[in-house]
């Protein structure tokens, strides 16, 4: 197993320290504030060990289709360097990884020190040259340890919709990407469709929670219709992201409607 300290590079085993900004010998966590976001982060390290496979499971493999169109829309390319929020176990990064090369970096975050840690075991288990360019962060997407203007890409990958304050974390994107830059946020769709939220709900009630039960995780499944249910519509997705700074900003929906992936050029 590879060791993983908040704030160090595993892929580098140095003290990470991007840009100047909050530069220090120690460990450095930078983690949400609020008791729901500890809910939260504590719901995704439980989870951790399943994650992958249920997410197998569960779309059929589709999750990793939706992954790479979401990386593309990122226009990612070689030399970039590219950043992807709450990463989880990692599957948006290894795809970045390649995208951009070993003349690329990849700096990949995420609140959840488990998902990390399994991220990093990934890496290893999954070795190709191109992923020595993979960073794993332990950090907080509303107050991120980047200096402006940093970022060739940004990549969220089933992550806003479990953040606390959307707003600020749509400004932070903002705040490192380069001028001309995009992000590329995919995650569940919030239908205007009867017929896909009718479909969306009864996938989970009927096929999401009972798999998960399995395994010991039927409340921590549970949360996921909340969750949607509380996110934003697309149409509302572009105005953050507008309101946040974004010149433009276009939502596309995926899977039947199931999904949905949000492109935002600076």
């Amino acid at each position: 197993m590879v060791a993983l300290t908040a704030g160090i590079s595993v892929a580098g085993g140095g003290v990470f320290s991007p840009a100047g900004r909050r530069r220090g010998r120690g460990p450095a966590a930078f983690r949400c504030s609020s008791s729901s976001a500890g809910e939260r982060q504590a719901l995704f390290s439980r989870i951790a060990p399943v994650y992958d496979l249920l997410n197998d499971v569960l779309s059929l493999g589709q999750h990793r289709t939706w992954k790479r169109i979401c990386v593309s829309w990122s226009r990612a390319k070689m030399g970039d360097r590219v950043l992807d929020l709450c990463c989880g176990s990692g599957d948006l990064a290894f795809v970045l990884s390649q995208k951009v090369g070993l003349d690329g970096e990849v700096m990949a975050v995420d609140f959840s020190r488990q998902q990390l840690q399994t991220a990093a075991d990934r890496q290893q288990q999954r070795w190709k040259l191109c992923y020595k360019n993979i960073k794993w962060i332990e950090g907080d997407v509303l107050d991120l340890p980047f200096a402006d203007c940093y970022f060739d890409a940004v990549t969220v990958g089933y992550g806003l919709r479990n953040v606390v304050d959307k707003s600020k974390a749509m400004r932070e994107i903002y705040r490192v990407l380069k001028p001309g830059s995009r992000a590329s946020i995919l995650d569940f769709n919030k239908s205007s469709s009867l017929f896909t939220t009718s479909l969306q709900s009864w996938a989970i009630d009927n096929v999401v929670v009972p798999l998960a039960s399995g395994y010991g995780l039927t409340e921590e499944y549970k949360y996921l219709k909340s969750s949607i249910s509380q996110y934003l519509t697309g149409e509302e997705l572009e105005k953050l992201a507008k309101e946040a700074g974004f010149c433009a900003a276009k939502h596309y929906e995926l899977g039947g409607g199931l999904m949905g992936n949000l492109v935002a050029t600076r």
